[in-house]
């Protein structure tokens, strides 16, 4: 997937919500698209999030909005394709060479502790592309996570993400809230990072339309595989992350889902 992208900044805007019959009001909001002329599709949304110092970074398969004040990714997307290969992961984690420092981690080492390296942009979704697996180890693409979180529901989402892919498209949109916990930012002296409070993600099938989306704490309680208590509304993202998505639909943005799709029997989640 060969991306281009536009950026349109400090942008007036009047959007119109039906739900519960207010209208929010967006105004000098920073306004990005990004258009992939592969396939026709065109991921728009507007900025009202605390992340102000956002920089785009387009890499070969998947997209990253950096905000340089805290020198790490705040949201992230991609399509999947279905899966037709299995590269391993790269063993090393990197500076990307082709993006400010200033912008970037001041560490690309282990956070140690009870904190993983957590990607973003799973590498296992890139398997068939040498250089975009390689780029999903760039630390543009990491931050702090939980490793209850990495290593269980995260990975549910990851998994159902690898599983479903051969079925039809899938359209993937996340980031993270950082809250205001600050007991966990124990990382801005050796790596200029703030831990996030939550992660969440959006998976749209581009079939049918239909939707999952999760909003998870960065913490121990996450040490589950039933996400289902996750589940939330595209709308709620959008108020908790500040992040407006253009293109969603009014049944898209407020249907709740009560269970998480299922990851299908015998699928080989490692390739």
């Amino acid at each position: 997937m060969n991306t281009k992208s536009k950026i349109f900044t400090s942008k007036s805007l009047f959007i119109n919500q039906n739900k519960k019959e207010m209208n929010i009001l967006f105004l000098a909001l920073n306004l990005f698209a990004i258009f992939d002329y592969s396939t026709q599709h065109k991921f728009e949304f507007i900025n009202n999030s605390p992340f102000q110092n956002l920089k785009i970074r387009e890499y070969k398969l998947f997209t990253n909005w950096l905000d340089c004040n805290e020198r790490g990714a705040v949201l992230f997307y991609y399509l999947t394709v279905p899966d037709t290969g299995n590269l391993p992961r790269p063993t090393s984690f990197r500076f990307d060479p082709d993006f400010p420092r200033d912008c970037q981690q001041t560490s690309s080492s282990s956070y140690g502790s009870i904190y993983d390296r957590g990607h973003l942009v799973p590498a296992n979704h890139l398997d068939h592309d040498d250089v975009a697996i390689k780029e999903s180890n760039y630390i543009t693409n990491i931050l702090p996570q939980h490793n209850k979180l990495n290593s269980m529901a995260w990975l549910v989402t990851e998994e159902i993400t690898e599983c479903l892919r051969d079925d039809f498209d899938l359209e993937v949109i996340g980031g993270i809230i950082m809250g205001d916990n600050v007991e966990n930012d124990i990382f801005v002296k050796s790596h200029g990072v703030r831990t996030p409070d939550f992660f969440w993600k959006i998976l749209i099938n581009l079939n049918n339309g239909d939707v999952n989306a999760w909003i998870m704490p960065n913490d121990e309680t996450t040490a589950v595989r039933n996400i289902d208590p996750y589940l939330v509304t595209i709308s709620e993202i959008e108020q908790k992350s500040g992040f407006y998505f253009i293109g969603i639909t009014d049944e898209q943005r407020y249907k709740k889902q009560t269970v998480s799709w299922a990851i299908p029997k015998g699928c080989d989640k490692s390739k």
